[in-house]
């Protein structure tokens, strides 16, 4: 039986507008929007974390063991690694992941960013979402070489989100993530979202690659997600890992859910703890 759960994808309501932190706005109801459409049975059951002790406190009551808050830089939603950093530092059920924003602060100075984050900040790994820059383009583009460089030198994993709300899904082809992984064979890179809906291109990289990793989260639950199920039942139980993406589903009925997706017993333990461990190497 699992005792233990880390959730790979969260982040508070406060956070930003984005997140749904102010009820009444055109980005409150977009949340409440895409919880209906994940399956969320309440459609405003992030208004609890609309402080941090609401948050910490949902955690521990669902019986997340860690939830890591994914820090996000990009025009319109920028959460600086010292806000990661101080937010997640003060609660042990809390995990922080940084990001950089390439064109805003050059290749110099994202790297720079990039080892401040790991080495003074002490957050676990770098969030990139290449679609959503000023200038949207694909996961390899050269721009984003130093970065990866970077957190292969300082062992800590690049997460890459890209799904079906990117600006193109032509920039959701996962084609360009076995070129990184080729690339840099050590790095862990981790997919959030699962690169969905291209389920069947992702596991076939994730395949290929052993050093690839994937998050369906809350798209693990719309058609043909249950290919991601069954490429954890078959050779990948060690590259399919849990996330909420809370608030854009509730953490507790995602957990309970997920149990019920027909995971092996002898699977589901590493879903939903022991690949982000490892993947993270957190000491939870």
């Amino acid at each position: 039986m699992v005792t233990k759960v880390i959730d790979m994808r969260s982040r508070p309501s406060f956070l930003h507008d984005f997140y749904g932190a102010t009820p009444g706005t055109k980005e409150y109801e977009v949340v409440k929007w895409l919880n209906r459409r994940v399956g969320s049975k309440n459609d405003e059951h992030f208004t609890r974390s609309k402080t941090i002790e609401g948050y910490v406190e949902e955690i521990r009551e669902t019986g997340i063991t860690a939830a890591v808050v994914v820090g996000r830089d990009i025009p319109g939603i920028r959460h600086s690694n010292d806000e990661i950093s101080e937010l997640t530092g003060g609660h042990k059920e809390l995990v922080g992941i940084g990001s950089v924003d390439p064109h805003a602060l050059g290749i110099k100075g994202s790297v720079a960013e990039v080892e401040r984050a790991i080495k003074k900040l002490g957050l676990k790994g770098i969030n990139l979402e290449p679609g959503f820059g000023s200038a949207p383009m694909k996961a390899d583009d050269p721009l984003l070489y130093p970065i990866y460089d970077a957190c292969d030198q300082l062992g800590v994993p690049v997460c890459i989100m890209s799904g079906p709300t990117s600006p193109s899904l032509e920039l959701t082809d996962p084609a360009p993530v076995g070129r990184i992984a080729k690339a840099f064979p050590n790095l862990s890179i981790v997919c959030y979202h699962g690169f969905y809906p291209y389920v069947n291109e992702i596991i076939g990289i994730a395949f290929r690659y052993e050093n690839v990793h994937l998050v369906p989260d809350m798209y693990i639950f719309l058609p043909g997600g249950n290919l991601y199920v069954e490429a954890a039942n078959g050779c990948m139980k060690d590259q399919i890992l849990f996330g909420s993406s809370y608030p854009f589903r509730a953490m507790g009925q995602s957990l309970e859910d997920y149990r019920k997706l027909g995971f092996r017993d002898e699977v589901i333990d590493q879903v939903l703890y022991k690949n982000a461990k490892r993947v993270l190497k957190l000491k939870v």
